[in-house]
């Protein structure tokens, strides 16, 4: 008796494959010794947590390149507000004094850099939440060996 082979959707990329071929009952006038079958399952076992841990660096990888692209987006805020506090300093020094006093020109550019950093801030925000940090399909796929596992013929 084998086990039955349950087929998994493949990540992004495709999991290295073990070269070792599925083990089989050999034929002793068609039963399997106890031994075969303990060697089958252990076989079994060791492909399944084998294809288990590729699936989850597969899934953590996916993840790892989302959280950068939100890392850089709050990376732009914090530059958008390093940005904020140097031209409100040369605004207070050169703004526009002539259309307006000083010190409104300074306070003007620097509402606008805060706002700039602002909207970037909110888009990090944002975009963080849809980062899962757990591999969801790893955990989903060991449930449902370990549910096998309890009930295997059913």
């Amino acid at each position: 008796m084998t086990s039955p082979h349950v087929e998994r959707p493949e990540p992004a990329r495709a999991r290295p494959q073990d070269p070792s071929p599925p083990a089989s009952a050999p034929e002793h006038g068609g039963e399997a010794s106890i031994g075969d079958l303990i060697g089958d399952i252990s076989s079994d076992l060791t492909r399944l947590v084998r294809n288990e841990v590729e699936l989850a660096k597969a899934e953590v990888k996916e993840e790892g390149r989302k959280a950068g692209k939100v890392a850089g987006l709050y990376g732009g805020a914090g530059y958008a507000a390093g940005l904020a506090l140097l031209l409100a300093s040369f605004a207070a020094v050169y703004g526009l004094r002539h259309l307006v006093d000083q010190a409104w020109a300074a306070l003007i550019l620097a509402v606008v850099w805060a706002v700039t950093g602002a909207v970037l801030y909110a888009a990090g925000r944002r975009h963080l939440r849809s980062v899962q940090l757990t591999p969801e399909r790893s955990l989903e796929s060991l449930k449902e060996d370990a549910k096998w596992a309890r009930h295997p013929t059913s």
